[in-house]
């Protein structure tokens, strides 16, 4: 038996995790990450952080799996998408990573979006600019920073900075680049002309050459072999975006599929042969299977919320769950089970961490009275995160059929309270894909198929992507659920007015 190890940098952790080849996880680590916010809208990482985290749970995943680690048959990555990692001619760090949380670029995106500047990027990309993107970060940097720039010899995503201190090689993906608003899918390369339009013409040579996901990219130093325990030469596959390896890990490999990633994200996407030109698609780019597009509708809106709310307003829980021995997530599951949807208006627009329809948005609730409970409010957090994405996946079925499923991924896919509100509210069933890091699984398969375990990604889905359960939506929520999204719709609307001064 050979064994893939799977690492992913996600919003809020670092994660490795060891499979066999039949996709079983046989052993995980994970680190919280901390994030820094030096500023307002700020979301930053030390990057030397990032890689000792990434060495820890590397380490601690190929110890703790038992396995003769000379059965490591291949090592492959999947990181979040958009942010910015920035490494200088001195091979270290040149900058704080940036996650793809932050929003300093509003500006930026704002003056593209007012001068003409994103319909020219479009008819290239067939993407709408993000705060987040490298595109925009790097814009803001030039603008404010240009010092950084300067000293700058690599443009990496989180994945790709990990692999490069991993194998020593400088090197990007398709997945995560052309979701970055940084390849001509036209073309599928890099563009002088692209970087013309956003005014970065000279940050055109510190793009890596590229490579896709499956393909070899390296192997494993001497020195990395040494802080990880992961064997010296050791292949190592490019990766992809984590979105691209969740995808991937449910078993979307069929233009009939839809996914579903509830994470710090809101990630809602489907493949197809071409990009989606109609704007039913807010974001395409190159999907890890060669000669498939990814159509995502995305915003940072997701189950990341209710661990803010958790984290800021539930400290005497967390203590009295402790105590008890149940988990938070126990509690919030009991509370949202003990009010039926009718019971309460209250309305909670998921944006903490931005939104994909106004780059200013922040979160709110809508509604709140001296009667409302804690209880009240995390019940608007759980619909508040279901809204968002059923507001996604409405316009990704604007241009096609609906799914006879969707499948979820993510930190909600672990809630069956959340999972029936899902079904509940797209009136569509939900299959929840077994409990794994699905990120480090995607991961793996690329490094299966780079090591010649799978013949592509449909053997590596056929032999490692299981369904452990399918919710069907109860359609006696229906009217309930429909009147409450329009509740929430109304909300964020007649809120847009207010978003400037807010920020």
């Amino acid at each position: 038996m050979k064994y893939l190890v799977g690492i992913d940098n996600g919003g809020s952790f670092s994660k490795a995790a060891v499979f066999d080849e039949d996709g079983s996880q046989i052993f995980a680590a994970s680190v919280p990450t901390a994030v820094l916010s030096p500023k307002s809208g700020y979301a930053e990482r030390d990057m030397e952080q990032v890689w000792e985290a990434n060495v820890q749970v590397t380490r601690e995943a190929v110890l703790g799996s038992g396995i003769d680690p000379k059965d490591i048959a291949g090592v492959s990555f999947s990181g979040h998408g958009k942010g910015l990692y920035l490494v200088g001619y001195d091979g270290k760090p040149a900058f704080p990573g940036i996650l793809s949380t932050d929003a300093r670029a509003w500006r930026q995106v704002e003056r593209w979006y007012a001068d003409g500047t994103n319909k020219k990027v479009y008819a290239r990309t067939f993407q709408e600019i993000l705060a987040s993107q490298p595109v925009s970060l790097l814009a803001w940097l030039k603008e404010n920073e240009p010092q950084v720039l300067e000293q700058t010899q690599y443009i990496f995503s989180v994945k790709d900075y990990i692999r490069y201190r991993m194998t020593g090689k400088a090197a990007c993906e398709y997945t995560d680049t052309s979701g970055s608003n940084l390849i001509d899918l036209t073309t599928g390369q890099y563009s002088q002309a692209l970087m013309e339009l956003f005014g970065l013409e000279e940050c055109y040579e510190k793009l890596p050459p590229l490579y896709t996901s499956a393909q070899a990219c390296g192997c494993i130093t001497k020195e990395a072999a040494r802080l990880t325990c992961l064997p010296e030469g050791t292949p190592v596959a490019a990766g992809m975006f984590d979105v691209d390896a969740c995808g991937i890990a449910s078993g979307l490999c069929s233009e009939e599929a839809m996914c579903m990633i509830a994470g710090t994200w809101s990630i809602n996407e489907y493949i197809r042969r071409a990009p989606v030109t109609d704007g039913s698609a807010s974001l395409n780019s190159m999907f890890c299977i060669p000669g498939y597009f990814l159509a995502e509708e995305s915003s940072p809106t997701s189950a990341g919320n209710l661990e803010w709310f958790i984290q800021r307003m539930m400290e005497g829980e967390k203590e009295a769950c402790r105590i008890t021995g149940r988990t938070i997530y126990d509690l919030t599951n009991e509370w949202v089970l003990s009010i039926e949807p009718w019971e309460s208006s209250l309305v909670f627009l998921p944006f903490l961490n931005g939104s994909g329809e106004d780059t200013s948005a922040r979160g709110t609730f809508a509604g709140l009275t001296a009667g409302h409970e804690k209880k009240h409010m995390v019940r608007a957090v759980y619909e508040g995160v279901v809204f968002s994405h059923a507001s996604h996946v409405k316009k990704l079925l604007q241009t096609r059929e609906a799914p006879s499923a969707i499948r979820l991924a993510g930190g909600a896919a672990k809630s069956e309270v959340w999972v029936q509100m899902f079904a509940d509210v797209l009136q569509i069933p939900v299959e929840v894909v077994g409990d794994k890091e699905l990120g480090a699984q995607g991961a793996a398969m690329a490094a299966g198929i780079a090591a010649g375990i799978y013949r592509d990604y449909e053997d590596a889905v056929s032999r490692t992507v299981k369904i452990t359960k399918t919710v069907t939506p109860r359609f006696k929520y229906r009217e309930i659920y429909e009147k409450k999204y329009a509740a929430y719709r109304a909300a964020a609307g007649g809120l847009a007015g207010a978003w400037g001064y807010l920020s």
